[in-house]
């Protein structure tokens, strides 16, 4: 009898099942006489086929066998660095025979990434993340990894490798204006953030040193959460409208950057506040006792004792905080806030899904960076508690 080899990692298993299926059922690439028409798809085998291109997938492969390999140190580092070399074979895959449509086709035609890429990158990028628990890579080795894999990826874009692509022909159309959207979407959410902290952290420590504050402050913060973004901006408008009408010279209107920051604010109060008052009520009583029995005043208990003690905690609340309101400062742009949300719906308004995506990717880049720094500073918060208390 034919003997079946163990699965030793059924994530890497689903993963390489969701690339199988990706490959073989869905278009790998879509290719369009311009930008409003949906064109024809191409298959991976297609792709593949053309010269030395297969080889970029040699990396693929490689995820497919990790299900059955015996778990242990080398195999996790093969599957984290097969995922990275996956995922950057893959983008030089698409750009490759982009480049071969182009020399055929008219210069308005398109070649665009098809559902069959995506899912594969994902696959591909999630095996990096699942490689990397395995392995037990503290925060500096995850973002080493992040920074390796956006490098092999991003010097493609730089190097010209992927120019015929659809994205990257949208972006050269939108290059003057994609900097500022990229900068005003930040200005939204770090002017958000200053009045958020301003607000939140006080309100956090007011909640954890009186339950009546909290019965109160909670409740009120988490309605302002179900009110749907559109809707909120949409009750400013009036409010504010009628301010900038009696008073004209605050530069205030109903529509703009200003009420974009409010909304944003509001919803970012609730993970900053509960965050706090939660990291406070953790610290141990009896470390506030030892600080009271060595002639603390409760202005140095609080800065030296609760709040460091209390700053992971804070972190997280903060990561939530950002990567939400980067999200969120997407739709501000219905209300004219500029950013990248005015390239998005631009997109959707002209029917070209990859000017959408134009926007939409930096989005997600920003929310995956912010995320990442401040795990990396959550951990080294965690990091120095840890040596303290030794």
């Amino acid at each position: 009898m034919t003997r079946v080899r163990p699965i030793h990692n059924r994530v890497a298993l689903l993963l390489a099942a969701m690339t199988v299926v990706a490959a073989l059922a869905l278009p790998f690439l879509g290719f369009a006489p311009n930008r409003l028409l949906s064109g024809k798809a191409v298959a991976l085998s297609t792709v593949a086929g053309a010269g030395w291109s297969g080889a970029a997938l040699l990396p693929v492969a490689l995820l497919l066998a990790v299900p059955f390999l015996r778990p242990g140190r080398a195999v996790n580092a093969l599957y984290v660095g097969g995922g990275v070399l996956a995922a950057a074979g893959l983008v030089w895959l698409a750009g490759q025979h982009a480049v071969l449509l182009a020399a055929t086709a008219s210069p308005a035609a398109r070649t665009s990434f098809g559902a069959g890429f995506w899912v594969m990158e994902a696959a591909a990028l999630l095996a990096v993340l699942d490689g990397v628990r395995r392995l037990g890579l503290g925060p500096a080795g995850r973002v080493a990894m992040g920074v390796l894999a956006a490098a092999l990826i991003g010097g493609q874009f730089a190097a010209g490798h992927l120019d015929q692509l659809s994205i990257m022909k949208e972006y050269a159309n939108q290059r003057d204006v994609f900097a500022g959207a990229v900068l005003r979407h930040a200005a939204l959410v770090a002017a958000a953030l200053v009045p958020t902290l301003l607000i939140g952290v006080p309100l956090g420590i007011a909640a954890q040193r009186s339950a009546a504050v909290g019965r109160l402050v909670f409740p009120v913060l988490n309605v302002v959460q179900t009110i749907p973004s559109i809707a909120l901006f949409g009750l400013l408008l009036a409010p504010l409208s009628a301010l900038a009408a009696a008073f004209p010279g605050l530069g205030i209107g109903g529509v703009g950057p200003v009420p974009a920051v409010i909304a944003l604010t509001l919803y970012s109060l609730l993970p900053i506040a509960r965050n706090t008052a939660a990291g406070l009520a953790g610290v141990p009583e009896p470390v506030r006792e030892a600080a009271r029995g060595i002639g603390m005043t409760p202005r140095q208990i609080f800065w030296r004792v609760e709040a460091p003690l209390a700053l992971p905690v804070f972190l997280a609340g903060l990561r939530i905080t950002l990567v939400q309101a980067v999200g969120l400062a997407a739709v501000a742009a219905l209300i004219g806030a500029g950013g990248l949300g005015a390239i998005m719906f631009q997109g959707l308004f002209a029917n070209a899904l990859d000017l959408v995506l134009l926007g939409a990717v930096p989005v997600i880049l920003l929310a995956v960076a912010a995320d990442a720094a401040l795990k990396l500073a959550s951990a080294l918060a965690l990091s120095r508690l840890g040596r303290v208390a030794a």
